[in-house]
């Protein structure tokens, strides 16, 4: 991941998968809002979670790109 001084270039679109699981049970979150917190959406329940940029980089499992429609 990421060191102190490098951001990474968060997308609306993308998915997270974190570490640890939201209590629904889920763990793939979609991106929805980037600026210094990220907006995310639980695929699982449809919950809205905004969390500051760097403490979300500690959190991140894997990163998927977003899908692009064809």
């Amino acid at each position: 991941m990421p060191t102190r001084y490098f951001r990474y270039p968060f997308k609306a679109g993308e998915y997270l998968q974190l570490k640890k699981k939201h209590p629904c049970g889920g763990d793939v979150w979609r991106i929805e809002r980037v600026g210094a917190d990220i907006g995310m959406k639980c695929l699982t329940c449809g919950r809205f979670q905004a969390i500051p940029r760097s403490r979300l980089e500690t959190m991140i499992r894997m990163i998927q790109p977003p899908e692009t429609a064809d």
